[in-house]
């Protein structure tokens, strides 16, 4: 009954939107509403294969008029029945323009789940792996609101909130409309795994935004206080750095470097909605930036999440297909990047506090990179330690690993994430001079009485 139901909506929503059937199908392939009935029963057995794969490539972000039932018997049209033959109506070059992501994105799909038919996705996608577990994650933007506010919105909304969280149990239990805020971040809403709220109006309006728990943790441990000077050295497309800004409250500056020009000109979009004020965008090399900048003088905050194989992410798979892993000659390339940009990074003079982070799994772009860096820095940086309480760290390659974090579905009910915060040992002199406490006064030890009457009368 229940596909039914859904078939019927599907029917519903199609004769008040285009006016009849054949608005939306092709009169070739439908030829009476019995046949559209199979179709939306059909989809409806793949119906969580389609979620994934339309939430992976993006089609309900990108063409806001098409409904998400709609959408799914088309993208089953199109990957999984027979596709556009003979027709497609007005949605034809919808399907088009995204035909290339959708394929590739099942084509992903089913080498994460180990499958080459897509019949047997079913099977594979009948018990819920680790990522769709993970919740959705909402950071309330505080340049713009605050946790209270947002808290009291969602709750006139219908919604039910259950207080902070004091455990994951309380994350993988969520069901429905119960939301609750995060145990660690005090700005970081928790919400039902598959909660869309691309359409919301605080959303939209730049007062939420959408950002896994992980990818929150680089800001939050970097922590520059207000009026501070930081570099966001691979900033696109600006989530952190938008957090970064909501921590300084706009009082400071963010030196963003990004090489990707769309990537920046839709990071400029991101930050002008979220109401960030104090960062200056740049389209440049961060490894052609010189720390002898005086621009940079300042600088002791540094954020580096540099371009990486991206194997923790849990909306992109792995590369090669049927591989665990990206291939060596890949990650080779990429951890020889990442190490260079570290290096470079530690080099600025007044630099205090760095980040380094990736969304890879991978030893080789991670541990490997860290300790390379710190055998190079010759002492002046050290791992701090942090989040002593967080169940996954860092792999035992080196001494002090221990202090970096690693994050996964399994173990965090979050996206793959690593994290190491590197500490200067011994500052430089400017800073030592203006932070140094001040000297002891130096004063002549007491005279006896008599000395002194002998000293004065000589």
């Amino acid at each position: 009954m229940a596909v039914y139901a859904a078939a019927a909506a599907v029917l519903a929503g199609v004769e008040s939107r285009q006016g009849s059937i054949k608005g939306l199908v092709y009169a070739s392939r439908f030829q009476n509403v019995k046949q559209l009935y199979a179709l939306v029963c059909e989809t409806q057995r793949y119906s969580a294969v389609l979620d994934a794969v339309i939430a992976s490539a993006g089609l309900l972000r990108a063409e806001k008029k098409l409904r998400p039932h709609l959408a799914k018997v088309l993208v089953y049209e199109l990957l999984l029945g027979r596709g556009f033959r003979g027709g497609g109506g007005r949605w034809k070059p919808v399907l088009d323009r995204h035909q290339a992501r959708l394929k590739a994105e099942l084509a992903r799909l089913k080498v994460h789940r180990g499958v080459s038919r897509n019949e047997d996705l079913l099977e594979a996608g009948s018990k819920p792996g680790p990522a769709s577990q993970v919740p959705r994650f909402v950071r309330v933007n505080t340049l713009k609101t605050c946790s209270d506010d947002v808290i009291d919105y969602f709750k006139r909304q219908g919604f039910s909130y259950q207080g902070r969280a004091s455990s994951l149990e309380d994350l993988r239990v969520l069901k429905g409309k119960c939301f609750l805020l995060d145990s660690l971040l005090s700005e970081l809403l928790v919400f039902p795994a598959q909660t869309d709220l691309h359409e919301h109006p605080l959303y939209q309006a730049g007062h939420l935004i959408l950002q896994d728990k992980a990818s929150c943790l680089p800001a939050m441990l970097l922590a520059p206080p207000p009026g501070s000077h930081v570099i966001d050295a691979c900033a696109a497309p600006g989530n952190k750095t938008s957090h970064l800004a909501a921590l300084l409250k706009n009082q400071g500056k963010i030196f963003a470097f990004d090489l990707d020009a769309k990537r920046l000109a839709s990071m400029a979009t991101l930050l002008a909605r979220a109401g960030v004020s104090c960062c200056e965008l740049a389209e440049k090399d961060f490894l052609a930036i010189s720390p002898s900048d005086q621009r940079y003088c300042q600088v002791q905050y540094i954020l580096l999440d540099p371009s990486c194989s991206g194997s923790g992410m849990l909306t992109r798979q792995l590369e090669e297909p049927g591989a665990g892993a990206p291939s060596k000659e890949r990650l080779q390339a990429l951890a020889g990047f990442q190490q260079r940009a570290l290096c470079h990074a530690l080099t600025f003079p007044s630099l205090q506090r760095l980040v380094y982070s990736t969304c890879s799994l991978c030893q080789e772009e991670n541990e490997d990179v860290v300790r390379d860096a710190l055998q190079q820095c010759g002492g002046t940086f050290r791992l701090a330690p942090v989040l002593p309480s967080w169940p996954h760290r860092g792999l035992s390659t080196f001494q002090g690993a221990e202090h970096c974090l690693r994050a996964s579905p399994e173990t965090t009910l979050t996206g793959g994430f690593f994290i190491a915060v590197l500490e200067r040992v011994e500052a430089p002199s400017s800073v030592l001079l203006a932070e140094a406490p001040p000297l002891p006064e130096l004063r002549p030890s007491p005279v006896p009485k008599r000395k002194k009457r002998r000293q004065k009368a000589a």
